[in-house]
């Protein structure tokens, strides 16, 4: 790893992290309650490793399987590393994501929180989950309805998980303000905390409308390479 290549992570983090701080100042928040999780889904061991020198040590993945592939060894190198599973779970992958992250942000319907509950007493090991709401309620995307998450949180309890709170995915562009508004409102109207909201390009918005995690890779980690 260059020492350019690391300075340019720290650079990029030093400003998300800015910006962050002027979000939730503006919001009248403490910046130290909102988490960076830096979504290294697709970036291989060499791209991550210049943001774990600075000392950042939240990062999301979409898969089971590509972390299984990477993190291991890097988690050899940086053990307080805390993993978060972003992306869609499988419910026969439920035994290897509980495992492997610390937290999962997908608990989508009954049968992952089945599959998750089981797989968390069988290896005595607790990771909170956020609920995904599809918010924009598109069939294309994963994520309980809104009127069903009631029903999912009781299930989800009734599995002995801890709820961390609540995530969204909002419809592509459209001013993503109001479905982060509708989530918190959910959160609230359902005593949660976590609102796990706002990517790259949106997140000093979810900010301000109470995002506790926020989940930013291309800001942080620069622009993929285009394939020729």
């Amino acid at each position: 790893m260059s020492e350019a290549t690391q300075d340019n992570a720290a650079v990029r983090l030093h400003d998300i992290n800015a910006q962050i701080a002027s979000a939730a100042k503006l919001a009248r928040r403490e910046a130290a309650e909102i988490e960076l999780i830096g979504v290294s889904k697709t970036r291989d061991a060499e791209a991550i490793r210049p943001l774990l020198d600075t000392g950042h040590r939240a990062f999301g993945e979409n898969r089971v399987q590509e972390a299984q592939a990477k993190w291991p060894r890097l988690r050899d190198d940086f053990p307080d590393t805390k993993l978060h599973l972003i992306g869609q779970l499988q419910s026969n992958k439920a035994e290897e994501a509980v495992g492997l992250f610390d937290y999962i942000h997908s608990l989508d319907r009954l049968s992952l929180a089945k599959a998750l509950g089981k797989a968390m007493r069988e290896q005595n090991r607790n990771v909170p989950c956020f609920i995904q709401v599809n918010i924009g309620d598109e069939p294309q995307k994963g994520g309980c309805m809104v009127g069903d998450l009631s029903d999912l949180i009781a299930a989800t309890q009734a599995e002995g998980i801890e709820i961390a709170g609540l995530m969204c995915l909002p419809p592509a562009d459209i001013e993503p303000a109001p479905y982060f508004a509708l989530l918190a409102e959910l959160a609230a109207r359902h005593s949660l905390s976590g609102l796990s909201m706002g990517m790259s390009d949106d997140f000093p918005t979810a900010i301000m409308l109470g995002a506790t995690h926020v989940r930013v890779g291309t800001a942080l980690f620069g622009e993929r390479a285009r394939a020729l």
